[in-house]
């Protein structure tokens, strides 16, 4: 078909085109947020791979040999790079270990807001490609940087790069803001952010195989390293900012998108309205809820489980995997659900969204209430779990595509500012659940920690109902507001 006949053919008859270009630009983004979340859960697994410490907590050496019949020898290029067993064990007490796993967050938040303005400076395959080529440098050379530099350069390294997974969010949120029609932004977002269930449900056994394997916990490091390279590769080659830079859309497809989200390429962000935008603020705090059920249920329900259920859930790689197993095949129905319900012009997209973090938190928390009475049976609570794990995802075709919504072509600084200011307060989640636990194995401790989390669940989704909003923003399309500004001056002097 030559472009003339291309420009008389309707949006609708695309929709029978199937698989296109913004479906590649996807795939891309999935990839790179699965490799990511899986590096970022990794080191949990790898300091205990690499550490072996006294029970006296007071001991605060930093390297010993391994206890077995080889030791550890420098001689040799091959040794001296730690790139041959055996391979070094150190003795990091326990807060040395829980410093080495915070630094990597104390990275992410500090970048948090500024990564926003970079996506929309530098473009998202320049972010993308830095973050991910940033992370090959570093997980390469970390193995020998821990030897060498003990757990100070471990510090430093893992710090480094969570500066650079900072980058990540907001580069994902611009990209889909560019290339995602909003009557299919439910499903390309849950698909792109799926990654996060695959990331976790392929990394930890990844991640425990390699360092039981002859390549030692080094070869976790140089596992995601090469794997962060490779996608900075395919990165740099393949993903494009916009549907216009795409050297191979057809003129169909790109018309097909450019008429539904209307980009423009780097406006200066208005950061002024958006902070007076009451969608953002009701964005804020729908994620606020979803970072802080996400960390209860992934880092205190274990300990629930072992030190009242008496069931030790992590000893049992099919009870760990199922509920990331079962979040990420829910996803695909709640993204078809979300759309169609606006292809059908059933619901708004606002209705929508809200329908969607209803859908996600009102039974999140209800399962979090019924898990604190559930009786001592596996079965019981591992059926809790899935249920709550399948109905969370859902609020991910909620506020999370929420902010291409509000503006596509501010996604990114949008999510930055959602993202920095929801782990804010979730940083305040382990200091107040270990006010409330004063003894983790009183269960009646642990039912004020699920009635907090639930009725965080139930009141940010209130506030969500009540403000959210899928309108475009006048500000998101400077030309726009300017022709309502003429309108209303006017309107004014008439």
């Amino acid at each position: 078909m030559d472009e003339d006949t291309s420009k008389i053919v309707s949006k609708n008859n695309f929709k029978d085109a199937g698989w296109g270009y913004r479906h590649q630009q996807c795939f891309i983004l999935f990839c790179t947020y699965t490799i990511a979340y899986s590096m970022k859960s990794c080191m949990g697994v790898a300091v205990v791979a690499m550490t072996k410490y006294p029970h006296n907590e007071n001991n605060t050496t930093d390297f010993e040999e391994q206890n077995t019949t080889t030791e550890f020898r420098r001689e040799g290029f091959l040794n001296a790079l730690i790139l041959v067993p055996p391979y070094p064990i150190f003795s990091w007490n326990k807060k040395l270990q829980d410093t080495i796993i915070a630094s990597f967050y104390w990275g992410y938040m500090i970048l948090q807001l500024p990564a926003g303005y970079l996506v929309h400076r530098v473009g998202v395959k320049n972010l993308l490609t830095g973050a991910m080529a940033t992370s090959f440098v570093i997980l390469t050379v970390l193995p020998t940087a821990a030897y060498y530099g003990s757990w100070y350069c471990t510090v430093i390294c893992r710090f480094t790069q969570g500066l650079s997974q900072a980058c990540l969010i907001p580069g994902l949120h611009s990209a889909l803001g560019k290339w995602a029609p909003h009557h299919e932004r439910g499903r390309l977002g849950a698909f792109v952010y799926g990654g996060q269930a695959v990331g976790t449900l392929l990394g930890l056994p990844i991640t425990g195989f390699i360092s039981a394997s002859p390549m030692g916990w080094p070869g976790i490091f140089r596992f995601y390293g090469i794997l962060s390279g490779l996608m900075a590769v395919i990165i740099w080659f393949l993903l494009f900012d916009t549907p216009a830079k795409h050297p191979k859309i057809s003129f169909l497809e790109q018309k097909y998108i450019e008429d539904d989200i209307k980009p423009k390429d780097r406006i200066p962000v208005p950061w002024l309205k958006i902070l007076r935008h009451k969608g953002v603020y009701a964005i804020i705090f729908a994620q606020i809820a979803g970072a802080w059920g996400h960390l209860t249920l992934y880092s205190e329900v274990p300990a629930y489980m072992d030190k009242v259920m008496k069931v030790n859930i992590k000893a049992n790689g099919v009870l760990t995997a199922l509920p990331f197993l079962a979040m990420w095949l829910a996803n695909f129905f709640f993204s078809w659900l979300t759309d169609w319900l606006i292809i059908k012009n059933i619901m708004s997209v606002t209705n929508t969204r809200k329908f969607a973090n209803s859908l996600g938190y009102f039974p999140a928390g209800i399962g979090l209430i019924a898990l604190a009475y559930v009786p001592r049976n596996i079965y019981f609570v591992e059926t809790l779990l899935v249920l709550i794990c399948v109905f969370k995802i859902s609020a991910h075709c909620g506020y999370l595509v929420n902010h291409m919504d509000i503006s596509p072509n501010f996604a990114g600084p949008l999510i930055s500012l959602s993202n920095f200011v929801s782990h804010m307060g979730t940083s305040l989640s382990p200091i107040v659940i270990a006010h409330i636990l004063t003894d983790a194995e009183d269960k009646y401790l642990w039912r004020h920690v699920f009635f907090l989390t639930a009725g965080i669940y139930f009141t940010m989704n209130t506030i969500y109902l009540l403000f959210g909003t899928g309108e475009r923003a006048e500000w998101d399309d400077p030309k726009v507001e300017q022709e309502v500004i003429e309108e209303n001056l006017t309107m004014i002097n008439a």
